[in-house]
């Protein structure tokens, strides 16, 4: 094991057969800086381990099944290095993800997060009006003198979830070891990044896109929102930053940008 990947992981949170795994690894082992890489997985089955051994990786079972919040706290649980990215199985990461992310890491840091595309089949597109607005809401954290601020922090996140769950990388030593609470579907990263907010350190923004997050029909999110469950959960986490009028004002307003996320 080389020291870099003595410093970083990636634990790829697989689920059942997703056609887009195996790019998604691909794009691990194309980084510019190496990590080590794991496969974690409450649903076991041949294709995952098929795919785990054409690339020589070890696959992680989670035998609890109590949900993603569940399988993502496994996950991290799993993690043998000080940072640690984890990696969605339908999406895939720009070649200097790593270097980049390390670079702006400090012992002060909780996480760090960079921009993202958004896939649809081979199609990259960072300027869809939901990322606009996402770049709009993380702009205070561009001024690296901001990243500790607890208001800074807390401003990124009141209008809505700007930061994407796969471009954030965990320093380990700092983040709680239960930092997914179960009880959402599509809204589990946001609550824990409100919870980091109120927590002495740092979110460091990378403004560039660095990985790409695909959207498709199958898609958690996509399932969510179809299923109208989404705006509810996005009034509670807005609950959690605003009075509840204001609160269901924003909300209202939020679940239009939602829309981006059907094909």
């Amino acid at each position: 094991m080389t020291t870099m990947q003595k410093r970083h992981s990636f634990i790829v949170c697989a689920y059942k057969e997703s056609p887009y795994l195996r790019d998604c690894i691909l794009s691990l082992k194309n980084q510019t800086v190496p990590s080590m890489i794991k496969i974690a997985t409450s649903t076991p089955n041949e294709y995952i381990e098929k795919t785990a051994a054409e690339f020589g990786l070890d696959v992680l079972i989670n035998k609890k099944c109590g949900g993603i919040a569940e399988d993502w706290n496994f996950a991290l649980s799993q993690c043998e290095t000080p940072y640690c990215t984890l990696a969605h199985q339908d999406d895939v990461y720009e070649p200097e993800f790593t270097e980049k992310s390390l670079q702006v890491m400090t012992d002060s840091t909780l996480i760090v997060f960079s921009d993202y595309f958004e896939l649809r089949g081979t199609e990259k597109n960072d300027q869809t009006f939901n990322l606009k607005i996402k770049k709009i809401l993380l702009r205070g954290l561009r001024d690296r003198r901001n990243a500790g601020k607890r208001a800074c922090k807390r401003r990124a996140l009141s209008f809505g979830n700007a930061i994407c769950c796969p471009a954030v990388t965990y320093n380990m030593e700092r983040i709680p070891n239960e930092l997914f609470v179960s009880g959402m579907r599509s809204n589990i990263d946001w609550q824990a990044w409100e919870l980091l907010s109120r927590t002495d350190g740092e979110f460091q923004y990378i403004p560039v896109p660095l990985m790409a997050h695909r959207i498709h029909e199958q898609s958690e999110t996509s399932k969510t929102i179809e299923e109208n469950k989404r705006a509810a959960e996005d009034l509670e986490v807005f609950r959690l930053f605003w009075p509840a009028p204001v609160a269901s004002l924003i909300s209202s307003f939020y679940t239009l940008s939602e829309k981006s996320n059907k094909q």
